[in-house]
């Protein structure tokens, strides 16, 4: 496997209805995963550190609340945190914004997922999930168009379809998948790193 083949970073986004999938993603994952994981969860302005707060509770991965210019190393959960923009810099690195917001909203996850585009390329596994606007869309399409691995939740097993049909809606969405398969092609890309043999064992997976 090439080294531009392997997964070299994830990135969640989703709105209403997704902190359960993410918790589901994340919750038995090994403590040797490699890829960092930054997630961009849209979460009122005062929620301060409490989202990362809930990751804790449900992995061994280290989870941090992001800050600026802080480095994304392996193994590691990034959070965004609450009214900031969270950029990832093509050095590896965390950049926060209080640029305007974004699809109505700070962090946006359009934002983080085309700066993660610019920064990691093919190595990127993207993920969209439930959630009431379109952010993410346009971001999803980026990653895709840079090569990465981009997938949306499947809308019908979304507690609120509108952001993950957005993206699929867009052809930003290489794969669609339920949030148990979600889960697997986590842990697959822990097995198997290489993102071009995820895609090719999920293609005809039944959302």
């Amino acid at each position: 496997m090439s080294a531009a083949d392997r997964c070299r970073a994830i990135v969640i986004g989703g709105s209403a209805g997704a902190l359960d999938v993410i918790l589901q993603i994340i919750d038995g994952l090994p403590a040797d995963f490699e890829p960092p994981i930054c997630v961009c969860l849209h979460v009122p302005a005062d929620h301060g550190d409490q989202l990362a707060a809930c990751l804790r509770e449900h992995t061994v991965l280290p989870v941090f609340e992001g800050h600026d210019k802080q480095s994304i190393e392996r193994g590691k959960i990034y959070v965004a945190p609450a009214n900031y923009h969270s950029l990832i810099e093509r050095e590896g690195t965390l950049a926060l914004s209080t640029d305007a917001e974004v699809h109505y909203c700070r962090p946006s996850i359009d934002v983080m997922f085309e700066s993660a585009a610019r920064a990691w390329g093919k190595g990127l596994l993207a993920i969209l999930l439930s959630g009431a606007n379109d952010d993410g869309a346009a971001g999803l399409s980026l990653v895709r168009a840079r090569g990465g691995l981009t997938v949306a939740q499947d809308p019908a097993q979304s507690i609120i379809a509108t952001m993950p049909r957005a993206g699929i809606e867009a052809g930003a969405a290489r794969l669609v998948l339920s949030p148990r398969k979600l889960c697997e092609l986590v842990r697959q890309v822990h097995a198997e790193p290489s993102l071009d043999r995820a895609a090719w064992s999920f293609r005809d997976a039944r959302p």
